[in-house]
């Protein structure tokens, strides 16, 4: 089922998740559905509370290549174990924050651990495109959106995009 993805601003993507304590059928039909949202969207990435789930789970998959087979990833209760001293510069996005592009400095490598669906303790070295996608999802469940690394001019002037856009969905 494809789910509705908040727009910011909305205090639920300004707030802190909590952790999971349990992988339940409920949790693999979250999963389910957060994947499919993504892939409609279309994004790489997507956090629980983007459809306004407060619960530290995000779902990934950065395949670009039309030849390569789709690697979809549900990560719950994500860390970011170790990072590289080397950054990288990515024109980030985000499904909500949509249409709204800007550079995001972040580490070009992470070592991050998460417990998967099957409930087994997962760890995995991330680089390129992968590393600054669940970098900006892990910041989604500290409550912290990509513009929130842009001087404040440039996040007021998208907050107001936003806001207006809020207002003409509204209206529609």
């Amino acid at each position: 089922m494809i789910l509705p993805i908040l727009i910011h601003p909305d205090p639920r993507l300004k707030t802190r998740t909590t952790p999971v304590t349990e992988v339940t059928d409920e949790l693999r039909r979250l999963a389910d559905d957060m994947l499919e949202t993504m892939y409609d969207a279309p994004g790489i990435g997507l956090a629980a509370p983007q459809v306004g789930v407060m619960s530290r789970m995000l779902v990934m998959d950065c395949v670009k290549d039309e030849e390569t087979p789709a690697r979809p990833m549900v990560l719950i209760n994500p860390e970011v174990v170790a990072t590289s001293e080397e950054t990288s510069i990515f024109d980030e996005g985000c499904l909500s924050i949509p249409e709204q592009y800007a550079e995001v400095e972040r580490p070009a490598e992470v070592d991050v651990r998460w417990t998967g669906l099957d409930g087994k303790t997962h760890e995995e070295h991330f680089s390129g495109l992968w590393a600054t996608c669940v970098q900006h999802e892990i910041d989604h469940l500290d409550g912290k959106l990509f513009i929130d690394y842009l001087s404040p001019m440039k996040r007021q002037i998208i907050t107001r995009k936003m806001q207006k856009l809020k207002r003409e969905r509204a209206r529609a």
